[in-house]
């Protein structure tokens, strides 16, 4: 079984009380990360080499002072490692995230797609339980601690007050969903404003975003002038099991965006190297068989390849590229799939 640790100055704290006990504590401005994989040692120094002082397991909780660079493990590409108060941590398997709860929104507004408004989540994590069992979806068959995390996108449709006090948002996915519906603790979530998916330079119009298979790197061009520059995680070339396969390679050539979504859910692979994600944010689809440039939680590896195909990136990147990309869209209805007659942004990938 998964089990979560969490570490602050030292102190190892119940993962099924770590909210209750730990985020009062923590300010705004205080930076944190979360273990985005299964095990995770603790270095005295920022080295694999460098003895192991402690060990953290997926979802435990950090205090993140600082990054530095030190020596990366063999094999792989990123020195970059996490300072915290108990020693060094492997950046790549850190996602960084905040403690930001939200004033709860107690008037939600009718739209056109329904009642209510798209949130993001504003925590490290937040545990639901389900609105409507039994559960459907493959991710959560498996799950043993059901959460969404850091920067996943949902729409909240419904709110409650319990016994207790505390609020609630029934949340949901509007776009590729299995039909599952969530209770979450209001508090978790950011209503996104029409204010952030404004056009960026809408008064361009020759823009193409071109992703560099060796460098691991993304472009967005207006012309010959280089824009918005970031690293990204592409399609790898090895399954598992360390075997190497093509399946997975994120394909070269120059597509079109034919669809963009606020927020989607995305499932696909085969059984057992497969996957099956909520809320995955930021969205631009650029091939037939589902390639897309998206928002990624699960990891920090930028500069690796690692993913089934897609264009993996953080979520202010992923979010600028929605932004700044053609055809614009807002948040209602969120979603657009485009018809190749009206303009729409291309996307170059290459590889040497």
């Amino acid at each position: 079984m998964k089990q979560s640790l969490a570490v602050a100055g030292g102190f190892l704290i119940n993962p099924f009380e770590h909210w209750r006990q730990q985020t009062t504590e923590w300010s705004d401005a205080e930076r944190l990360g979360r273990v985005c994989v299964g095990r995770l040692d603790i270095r005295l120094r920022p080295s694999a080499n460098s003895p192991s002082v402690g060990v953290l397991y997926e979802d435990a909780m950090v205090v993140w002072l600082r990054e530095v660079i030190g020596e990366r493990p063999m094999g792989v590409f990123s020195k970059t490692w996490v300072e915290t108060p108990d020693g060094y941590l492997y950046a790549p398997s850190v996602q960084p995230v905040f403690y930001r709860p939200n004033p709860v929104e107690t008037n939600l507004p009718e739209t056109e797609i329904g009642r209510g408004f798209w949130a993001e989540v504003t925590v490290p994590y937040v545990d639901f339980t389900m609105a409507n069992p039994p559960v459907r979806s493959p991710w959560l068959k498996e799950a043993i601690f059901p959460r969404l995390y850091y920067s996943q996108i949902m729409w909240v449709d419904d709110i409650r007050t319990l016994e207790d006090g505390r609020q609630q948002y029934r949340v949901l996915e509007h776009h590729g969903s299995y039909g599952d519906i969530f209770w979450a603790d209001a508090t978790a979530f950011r209503r996104i404003t029409e204010d952030e998916v404004t056009p960026i330079h809408p008064e361009v119009e020759e823009k193409q975003v071109v992703v560099d298979l060796d460098q691991q790197t993304l472009s967005c061009m207006e012309g010959r002038r280089e824009v918005y520059h970031c690293r990204i995680s592409s399609g790898t070339k090895f399954n598992y099991l360390g075997e190497q396969i093509d399946k997975w390679r994120t394909p070269t050539g120059e597509f079109y965006i034919w669809r963009k979504a606020v927020s989607t859910h995305m499932s696909g692979g085969e059984s057992g190297y497969g996957y099956d994600t909520p809320g995955i944010g930021w969205t631009c689809l650029f091939t037939g068989s589902g390639i897309a440039l998206h928002s990624t939680f699960w990891h920090n590896n930028w500069g690796t390849p690692r993913s089934h195909g897609c264009i993996n990136a953080t979520p202010d990147d992923s979010k600028w590229v929605f932004r700044w990309t053609y055809p614009y869209i807002g948040l209602v209805p969120g979603n657009i799939v485009i018809n190749r007659l009206f303009a729409s942004t291309t996307f170059k990938v290459i590889e040497a």
